[in-house]
């Protein structure tokens, strides 16, 4: 698998998005995946909230998550069924201002991929909308995929046996938040001015329809479940 981050000009609110890909993506080989960070999507919708003060991005946490706990550094949120810092809600690179995340990125992955398949006369081509997330016990961040299209997410290995035949029973691989970490490390957080990324020769099962929900795990079988449910039981009660 090989991923080269893409150097673009800054991405302005309001721009539009896919002539901006069109103008900056090389050209595409059947079978690549496009890599956009959720940022320039974010802009292009213009989800953004203008920054006066400290009290304003609390409200604004807030408002975009289902449950938000202070932690020493930041905010700890649900958000759309993800745990992410404070509701993905960034002021890096933002001029100023509050930029928060896409709507419907899994929606705004699949149009980017059937204009580009259009635009460039693909078969199969992949898109990863990308944001970054904390890990428990574990410093710095790694990528998420926010949304995707064009691929399976999840690729499940019950029923297989392993080297020595024993049958598997509940291992399945993240293939979505594998691919979005890999790129994510490629283009960078800070100043590299990288929100782009093409990966090639990636492992995938190629789909024209993709599950959104097929990352989603259900709190009984989540093995951090007994962490979450009293977070949970927090939120439902002060709800």
């Amino acid at each position: 698998m090989q991923i080269r981050a893409i150097q673009t000009s800054l991405f302005r609110e309001r721009q539009r998005l896919l002539p901006f890909l069109n103008r900056y993506l090389p050209p595409l080989p059947n079978k690549a995946i496009v890599v956009v960070t959720s940022k320039v999507v974010a802009l292009s919708q213009g989800r953004t909230v203008a920054r006066t003060d400290q009290a304003t991005k609390v409200r604004v946490i807030k408002r975009e998550s289902s449950l938000a706990i202070r932690t020493p550094h930041t905010w700890l949120t649900l958000k759309d069924g993800l745990l992410l810092p404070s509701a993905g809600v960034d002021e890096s690179n933002a001029r100023g201002k509050l930029v928060l995340l896409p709507l419907d990125s899994f929606g705004a992955a699949g149009r980017i991929r059937h204009y580009l398949m259009a635009r460039r006369q693909l078969r199969h081509l992949g898109v990863i909308i990308t944001d970054s997330r904390c890990l428990p016990l574990r410093a710095g961040t790694v990528g998420i995929a926010l949304g995707y299209a064009g691929f399976k997410g999840l690729r499940n290995y019950v029923g297989t046996t392993d080297l020595f035949g024993r049958v598997m029973k509940i291992s399945r691989l993240d293939v979505a938040d594998s691919l979005a970490t890999a790129a994510v490390l490629v283009m960078g957080e800070g100043s590299e001015r990288q929100p782009l990324a093409v990966v090639t020769k990636a492992p995938v099962e190629w789909a024209d329809t993709v599950q959104s929900h097929e990352l989603k795990i259900d709190l009984k079988d989540d093995m951090y479940g007994p962490l979450l449910r009293p977070l949970l039981r927090l939120r439902n009660s002060s709800g």
